[in-house]
């Protein structure tokens, strides 16, 4: 326990200045992006047949967004406001906060992620224990295939397979937004059921795009495992198959564990092209939107939140390392 808490303020400390460092760069860099909030949305309005004046004047009005002093006193600003949980308001949704932005957002973003990811993760992992154990037989062939070849497809591409297949060819699931606007929000059975159908897709295309790496990763690492000298040692004293069995897959599976805390963290940033062609309403999109909307706060938040879930996904992963592995439990150097 004393190895596991030193191990957790190492973590925490670092994680604090990791972070303070992004919101230093991140800050610097969407203010130098050409462009302003204002001027973004004048531009809008002007598009929208208004007077440049008065477009000017009633973003101005209606965002109430005015730079206040030098770029460093707003920095000042900013990591005062970072340090008490304030990160400003959101200009381009009429000046609420980007916590509360930010929230609403990650709630369509983690749940689909989360389960696309654990359910890749699964299959792959169990498959991937075949793949390496039927390696020289058609049955792991055909799984080694069907990794490298999920493997090499981009999300996008996948998502937008699927949505042409089963919304338009196929039309048996909803690919346009979270939920349907007909249901009253609330907990009730339709409601419901229109969340569950318009995640599917979603879904599954997290999953088929994690589940090539997966699979590929675990075959990898279970065949390392096969040589090692105690799955030999066991197999020669007779012991079965099935206790060696579960010997391999805890000790293959120890490194995928430490890439899936990654992929969970960097897949809250990395969901723009899904959200996008699914037009779910996640953080993904909101990135977006803030980038092209010049929306500073809004901008660092999103950036803000990437880095924080990275880090935490670190740090569990290490501490449920710690748990599963004994040599880290005491202290001892686990080689890479």
């Amino acid at each position: 326990m004393v190895v596991i808490a030193r191990r957790l303020a190492g973590h925490l400390a670092r994680g604090v200045v990791m972070i303070l460092v992004v919101a230093t760069i991140s800050f610097f860099i969407v203010r130098s992006i050409p462009g302003d909030p204002v001027a973004a949305h004048t531009q809008k309005l002007i598009e929208q047949g208004m007077a440049p004046e008065a477009a000017a004047q009633a973003t101005r009005v209606l965002y109430g967004f005015q730079p206040k002093g030098s770029l460093w006193e707003q920095y000042g600003d900013y990591l005062h406001g970072l340090l008490t949980f304030d990160l400003g308001q959101s200009v381009t949704h009429a000046g609420a906060p980007v916590t509360d932005v930010l929230a609403e957002a990650a709630k369509w973003t983690v749940l689909p992620v989360l389960a696309g990811t654990l359910l890749s993760f699964l299959v792959g992992i169990i498959l991937g224990v075949y793949a390496a154990i039927k390696r020289t037989g058609k049955l792991g062939d055909a799984l080694a295939i069907s990794g490298s070849l999920l493997h090499g497809v981009p999300q996008y591409v996948l998502g937008l397979l699927l949505s042409a297949i089963f919304a338009t060819l196929i039309p048996i699931l909803p690919a346009d937004g979270p939920v349907d606007i007909l249901f009253e929000p609330g907990f009730n059975a339709g409601y419901i059921a229109s969340l569950f159908d318009h995640a599917v897709l979603p879904v599954a295309t997290y999953a088929l795009a994690a589940y090539g790496g997966w699979i590929l990763a675990m075959k990898s690492s279970v065949v390392t495992v096969l040589g090692d000298d105690f799955i030999l040692a066991a197999e020669l004293r007779g012991m079965k198959r099935s206790i060696i069995f579960r010997y391999i897959a805890r000790n293959a599976i120890l490194p995928l564990f430490t890439i899936l805390a990654l992929s969970l963290g960097l897949l809250l940033g990395g969901a723009v092209f899904i959200e996008r062609i699914f037009n779910y309403p996640g953080l993904g999109l909101l990135l977006i939107e803030s980038i092209t909307m010049r929306d500073y706060a809004l901008m660092g938040g999103a950036f803000l939140i990437i880095t924080v879930s990275i880090i935490v996904a670190n740090i569990v992963a290490d501490l449920f390392y710690s748990v599963i592995d004994p040599r880290v439990r005491s202290g001892e150097e686990v080689s890479a």
